[in-house]
């Protein structure tokens, strides 16, 4: 319990021993764990049962991206707070969690209670960051305004040539790889792409952002 609000914790990392260890440490500090995943189809399927407060999710999971867990878990009824706890540090990594609806984001190099602090204020809803990381999320936050006061007058985002490109392609059904074969890019800027587009469109996943290309016939 913190101030009288119990914190219900999901782990999710497909590393076993590293799994363990973040669920212990959260254990004896008083949080609950409510459950732990080694991958994101785990995760989905648990946590609207398990009904954690907050997720810690791993980047890098072996049948989807972080990214597209933390946008599915948020998109869920009654959606955990999430903090990604990686071990990259790179900006577009930091950037496409934070688009898809993280609160948080560490690097695994942070030591134990700089976590539990980490879980703590992110479970409040606080946006928390490993040291350098915030200053980047708040200068995409500003070109991103900067952006939106430049789109056109009826109201519809403007997505660049590229992400109507894999938009279209993502419409028509092709998977991130074919995409990256298709337009000679890689895996990762599908990604980025597609994450960017999910953001600008305030949709929050790949089926709501098929029906939308549908809907404009983009996917002829």
């Amino acid at each position: 319990m913190e101030n009288g609000e119990e914190i219900r914790v999901l782990v999710v990392d497909d590393h076993p021993m590293w799994r363990d260890a973040v669920a212990r440490d959260l254990d004896e500090a008083g949080l609950t764990v409510v459950g732990t995943a080694g991958d994101g189809a785990k995760a989905l399927r648990i946590a609207p049962a398990a009904r954690p407060t907050l997720a810690i999710v791993d980047l890098h999971l072996p049948d989807m991206t972080g990214v597209e867990l933390t946008a599915g878990l948020t998109a869920l009824a009654g959606p955990p707070r999430v903090l990604v706890l990686s071990a990259s540090g790179a900006g577009d990594d930091v950037l496409a969690a934070v688009k898809a609806g993280a609160t948080g984001y560490l690097v695994k190099s942070a030591g134990r209670d700089e976590l539990l602090d980490a879980v703590r204020r992110v479970n409040r809803g606080e946006a928390v960051y490993t040291a350098g990381l915030a200053g980047l999320v708040l200068g995409e936050y500003r070109r991103l305004s900067s952006a939106r006061e430049r789109d056109g007058g009826d109201g519809t985002p403007a997505l660049t040539p590229r992400e109507t490109e894999v938009l279209r392609l993502v419409a028509k059904g092709l998977a991130y790889k074919q995409i990256a074969q298709r337009l000679s890019i890689a895996h990762r800027t599908v990604q980025n792409h597609v994450q960017n587009t999910l953001t600008k469109l305030h949709l929050h996943n790949r089926v709501e952002l098929v029906r939308y290309a549908i809907d404009r016939g983009l996917d002829d």
